[in-house]
């Protein structure tokens, strides 16, 4: 039984300290207490080559990460942390040469510009362009390997949004 209170004692001791300082996420995200929503605009594609599910895409991954990693609640716009912004560059390019100048592996790289709006802590928003690619062998098409691409480079994407907006990375 004495056990039992020391355990009971320590975890309410833990409780006590954690609410104390704030909102704290096991993920490492800082968020101002206050900061209740999260919203996130459709991200337009004005890449050159427009992959024409890439936006939905995008957003909704960036939603999930949100969604998935803090307490904030999702609104469809006007949130304590905001974002928007555009898909600007959708590229593929070879990137290992063989002999005989023959591609041995080809790149997708993604680039998205990202504005963030922090309405209780100005200081922590910011305009930025965050970029990510995936390599594939040149015997594949892009077509081939273009789902687990995209799917890959959006968490890789979003992860690279939410430590840079809410962990400061």
């Amino acid at each position: 039984m004495k056990n039992k209170t020391l355990i009971f004692l320590g975890l309410l001791t833990a409780a006590i300290i954690l609410k104390g300082c704030g909102f704290y996420s096991f993920t490492g995200a800082s968020i101002p207490p206050e900061a209740e929503t999260v919203s996130v605009s459709f991200f337009p594609n004005h890449a050159q080559v427009v992959q024409p599910t890439l936006s939905q895409r995008f957003t909704e991954t960036l939603q999930d990460k949100f969604m998935r990693q803090t307490n904030l609640n999702l609104v469809e716009s006007n949130g304590d942390l905001h974002f928007e912004g555009a898909i600007t560059g959708y590229t593929t390019q070879p990137v290992s040469i063989e002999a005989g100048d023959v591609a041995a592996q080809n790149r997708l790289l993604i680039t998205i510009r990202v504005v963030f709006e922090n309405l209780h802590d100005p200081d922590g928003s910011f305009e930025r362009t965050f970029s990510r690619y995936y390599d594939y062998p040149s015997n594949m098409s892009l077509s081939q390997v273009e789902d687990e691409a995209i799917d890959k480079i959006n968490e890789e994407l979003a992860d690279d949004i939410f430590n840079a907006s809410v962990v400061q990375w």
